[in-house]
């Protein structure tokens, strides 16, 4: 064992008990914009840790992603059900929905496509029809 993977496992151990009174207090409040980004870490972690052989290391930020994802969970201002209905099927859907339609804003067919005039942007804001084409004299 490396002396690092004690060490990034003591801090983890060392979060997860830091943790636990907020777990415990009935009365904690711990916004989802503060725990949720916290849980995602402590997974990312626990998943590069134990892509280097660092089983240990692994294991506490696993653990400590746990702890947050309970508080996400039990704690958030809105409660279990606030935390529930974030996964619903209707979320996600829209959720998938929102990233497809992001990820197809950057296709274009070419990047000239990307500029257009003002004359060009206006005219499609408002519904007008703009040809490319100038009129014959």
């Amino acid at each position: 064992m490396m002396w690092q993977d004690l060490v990034f496992m003591l801090g983890s151990g060392l979060s997860i008990i830091f943790l636990a009174p907020t777990l415990r207090d009935a009365s904690a409040r711990v916004p989802l914009g503060t725990s949720l980004p916290s849980m995602g870490i402590g997974f990312v972690y626990g998943v590069t840790f134990a892509t280097l052989g660092m089983t240990f290391s692994a294991v506490g930020a696993f653990a400590a992603g746990m702890m947050w994802s309970l508080i996400a969970l039990i704690r958030s201002p809105g409660g279990i059900g606030l935390s529930l209905r974030l996964f619903r099927v209707e979320s996600v859907s829209l959720f998938i929905a929102d990233l497809r339609r992001w990820l197809a804003s950057f296709r274009s067919s070419s990047p000239v496509e990307q500029y257009v005039t003002a004359d060009v942007a206006y005219d499609q804001q408002h519904g007008y029809r703009h040809t490319t084409e100038t009129p014959a004299d």
